[in-house]
Order: C-alpha cells, then sequence, then structure tokens
C-alpha cells in the first residue's frame, strides 16, 4: 500500500549529469592551478565550492534514491555512480589542497600533463553519464568508457616516469616527497575516473 504513494521515476540522470558538469568544472580549474600556482589559493577555494556543491547533489541524489519506489537503474548502481563520482572530485580538492598546505610554487611539467588528463577524463566521463539516459547510444557510452581506459594507462606511465626522474634529478628530499605525492594523487583522479568508466560499461552491458 506505502508503495502507492512513492514515485515510480526519478530524475536520476538529471542529477548524475549536474554533478558531472561540476566535475569537469573542477577538473579545469586543478588544471588552471597547475599552470599557475601563484593562483593555488584561489583557486583551491573555487575546488572547494564545485566540491560542495557536488556534494549536495550526491546528498540529494541518495535522498531521492530512498523516497523513489521504482528507478530507472538497478537501485545499487545508482548509489554507487554517484559515489564514485563524487570520489573524483574529494581527489582533486586533496590535490589543490596540498599544492597550498605545502606551499608548492614549482610544479613539475609531468604534474601539469596529468592535470591535462584529468580534464580529458573527466570529460569524457560527462558524455558518458549525459547518454545514460538513452541505451541506444550505448556503442557510443561504451567507446568513451574505452578511452578512459586509455587516458588512465597514460596518466600511470606519466607518473611513473615523472618519479623516476625526481628520484634521479630532485636533491632535496622534502621537494621530493611534495611532488611524488602530488603526481600520485593527479593519477590516482585518473583511476578513480577508470573506476567510474568500468561501473558505466556494467550498466549498459547489463541494460542495453
Amino acid at each position: 500500500m506505502f508503495a502507492r504513494f512513492l514515485p515510480h521515476e526519478g530524475d536520476f540522470f538529471t542529477l548524475f549529469s549536474r554533478h558531472a558538469a561540476l566535475m569537469v568544472d573542477c577538473s579545469r580549474e586543478l588544471a588552471a592551478l597547475m599552470a599557475a600556482p601563484a593562483e593555488a589559493e584561489a583557486r583551491t577555494r573555487a575546488i572547494k565550492t564545485l566540491e560542495s556543491e557536488a556534494d549536495g547533489i550526491t546528498r540529494e541524489t541518495v535522498r531521492l534514491l530512498h523516497k523513489t519506489f521504482i528507478t530507472p537503474l538497478d537501485r545499487e548502481d545508482i548509489h554507487r555512480l554517484i559515489s564514485r563520482m563524487d570520489d573524483i572530485l574529494d581527489l582533486m580538492e586533496d590535490v589543490a589542497q596540498l599544492v597550498v598546505l605545502y606551499r608548492i610554487v614549482t610544479i613539475p611539467a609531468e604534474a601539469r600533463v596529468l592535470a591535462d588528463l584529468c580534464v580529458q577524463c573527466t570529460e569524457h566521463v560527462r558524455a558518458a553519464v549525459d547518454m545514460l539516459s538513452s541505451m541506444r547510444q550505448a556503442e557510443e557510452i561504451l567507446g568513451l568508457c574505452q578511452s578512459i581506459d586509455q587516458l588512465e594507462t597514460e596518466a600511470d606511465h606519466v607518473m611513473r616516469a615523472a618519479i623516476a626522474r625526481m628520484f634521479r634529478e630532485e636533491a632535496d628530499a622534502r621537494e621530493l616527497i611534495k611532488s611524488k605525492e602530488m603526481v600520485e594523487l593527479l593519477e590516482t583522479v585518473t583511476d578513480r575516473c577508470e573506476d567510474v568508466a568500468n561501473l558505466i560499461e556494467g550498466i549498459v552491458l547489463e541494460n542495453a
């Protein structure tokens, strides 16, 4: 009886798209920070604002999930997707905070490359998420997921090369530790994008 009073469809896809758009904006702010570390504090505030807004969408999604009787996707998939997307923004904020707290003024070239790869990954995630409401675009979505996997592999290579170079060239142990942590976090952003891509791929294969 109670189920009759619950909505049978929630607008989850709109929430996903809003969250993904904030993710892209956040990645672009992070790339701009890497290009101009003197602007780190202002960029970090902007990233925090975006991350907080995305947190609100995550909470809204979870509340809607509890209120909706019949959902357009598996309930667990909805929860996992919005949570893993949120992890991406959390990590990007961690990178920005690291630059501010460690007072990093010289950004390794590889970190800027990794930040650009993060932008590409989030743009692909957004494109895939925006198409999720129509499984008629399954092939396009799967292609985007494959591209994210390739970008993550490229990011892994960049990170490993960066760390190898740092150990060869950086004499200051403190600077080495700070730079190493930064590039590892940036690469982890692409890992989390790959996690989202893998989840989306599973959703598509189950529902197409």
